[in-house]
This record gives C-alpha cells, sequence and structure tokens, in this order.
C-alpha cells in the first residue's frame, strides 16, 4: 500500500520549500500536480527528474482511479500550483478516495497564503473563519457577508485583483469600518501588507489599479459593531430576506443577532415593510 503525500510548495520565494519537501518529491514514483508547467519549473530547478501527471478541477474525477492504482503500487505526491494542496485547490476528494482505498495520507506542511496573512496581520489569530475566495456574483456575496456579519472570528479571504474593489466596497456595507490587513503578493519580489480600516483599503485601491493575488484578512464582529447598523442598512437587509421569501421570525431573528437591534423593533420594521 502506498502513502499520498500532501506537498506545499512555496507561494512565491523558492527558499522557503523545506528539505522534507524536496526528499518526498526526488522519492515518490509519480507527481499530481495542479498545474504541470510550474510544478516543471520548480522540480527542474532543484534538479528533481520525477514523472509529472496533471490533477486539476477538471479532471479530478476522471484520474481519481488512475492515481489510486499509482497507490497500490508505491507512493505519490500531491502539489497546488503554489502553497498548500487541498486548501482552495482540487485535493479534498483524492485524500477521501485514498483513505477509503486503506492507503495512507501523509502531509508535508510548508508555505500557504491564507495562513501567511493571519499571523502578519495583527489581528487575533486564536479563533478564525477561512472562507476562501468570494462568491462573483455580487447577490451571493451579499448573502454570505450578511451570513458572517455578527460572527466574532478574525475573517480570511482570497480575492482577485479584477474583483478587489467590488469586494471591499461590499465588505464596509456589510461589515463597516472594521480593521483590515490587505495583503498582496505574500513572499514575492512586490510584497505589501496595507494595515487599516476597510474604507481606507477601498480608497487607496481605487486610487492605483490592483495587481497580484490578495488575501483579505478581517476583523471579527464586536459587540460595539454590531450596534452600528444604521436603520437604512437593518431595512436593506430586511427587504432583501422578505423578497427572497424567508419567513418574518426567522428574519428578526437573524438581523437582531447580526445588526445589535432588539428582536421586537426589527419584527416592527419587518410588518411596516409588509403593509408598504
Amino acid at each position: 500500500m502506498g502513502t499520498l503525500y500532501l506537498v506545499a510548495t512555496p507561494i512565491g520565494n523558492l527558499e522557503d520549500i523545506s528539505a522534507r519537501a524536496l526528499r518526498t518529491l526526488k522519492q515518490v514514483r509519480c507527481i499530481a500536480a495542479e498545474d504541470t508547467r510550474q510544478t516543471r519549473k520548480l522540480l527542474t530547478h532543484f534538479g528533481i527528474r520525477a514523472r509529472v501527471t496533471s490533477y486539476h478541477e477538471h479532471n479530478k474525477q476522471v484520474k481519481l482511479e488512475t492515481l489510486l492504482a499509482e497507490l497500490a503500487t508505491g507512493d505519490i505526491a500531491l502539489v497546488s500550483e503554489a502553497g498548500t494542496p487541498g486548501l482552495n485547490d482540487p485535493g479534498y476528494e483524492l485524500v477521501r478516495a485514498t483513505i477509503k482505498a486503506g492507503h495512507r495520507v501523509s502531509p508535508v506542511p510548508g508555505a500557504s497564503a491564507p495562513i501567511a496573512a493571519l499571523v502578519a496581520s495583527g489581528l487575533p489569530t486564536d479563533a478564525f473563519l477561512y472562507l476562501g475566495y468570494l462568491p462573483r456574483k455580487s447577490a451571493e456575496r451579499r448573502r454570505l457577508l450578511e451570513q458572517i456579519a455578527g460572527l466574532p472570528y478574525t475573517l480570511i479571504f482570497l480575492e482577485a485583483p479584477h474583483r478587489l474593489l467590488a469586494s471591499l466596497a461590499e465588505l464596509e456595507k456589510f461589515l463597516g469600518a472594521r480593521r483590515i490587513a490587505v495583503t498582496r503578493e505574500l513572499t514575492k519580489l512586490h510584497e505589501e501588507i496595507f494595515y487599516g480600516a476597510i474604507p481606507q483599503a477601498r480608497e487607496k485601491y481605487a486610487l492605483q489599479e490592483p495587481r497580484g493575488e490578495f488575501t483579505l484578512v478581517i476583523e471579527g464582529s464586536t459587540k460595539a459593531a454590531r450596534q452600528t447598523w444604521s436603520p437604512e442598512r437593518v431595512q436593506a437587509a430586511l427587504h432583501e430576506r422578505l423578497v427572497r421569501g424567508d419567513a418574518p421570525a426567522r428574519i428578526a431573528a437573524e438581523v437582531a443577532a447580526q445588526s445589535g437591534w432588539p428582536r421586537r423593533e426589527v419584527y416592527t420594521m419587518i410588518t411596516e415593510l409588509e403593509t408598504r
């Protein structure tokens, strides 16, 4: 029975790869890579000659049996384009299938953009919520932000440069002027970390074209923050839920918890909106 090694690779600086990762990549019979071109560049840099096969979002299901067959005769490694495989990349399906087939899974830890951003953010690290990329559609983004607005955990998101401004605008709308760390190109030549409040971040990137890959780390909700919802914001949240067809009692409970408003007052506003 073989072992599936989950090998973390650098997110920018090649010096961040570990000695164990290099040894593992040299010894396995096959490397399953999200981006074979990037992986071959990495292997060439370190003088590693290994057989590489593709494993990405579009072929991950059809490749499962092939990779399980490889595991039946030896060890294989899984690598993503950069960072830790399985975080926002294909991987968990292969891990689950490997476990089910009775093979061993062994992580080879290393670089991870969300964790690197979190520890450099200056925000609490004892409890955090990683949510990957914000939804591309505005309605889905709003729905997600409404659901998490009242949570006390530090929030971590990934974001593409062309969606950064739209996301910051909606983060400001639903989360207010919370503290944020906007990290860009971590460990690379043009690494940048902006510290401030969400409105300041939006203003900064409105004046320059966002470039590179971003990780956003945002302060969790506090009791004081929940009490800052304006009447207009409460009404907007109620209106969207009513249009969606949610039950008034459920709406009142959720919005009251998120906004800091008394449930009775929220329910009264729902009644007023329904009678208009």
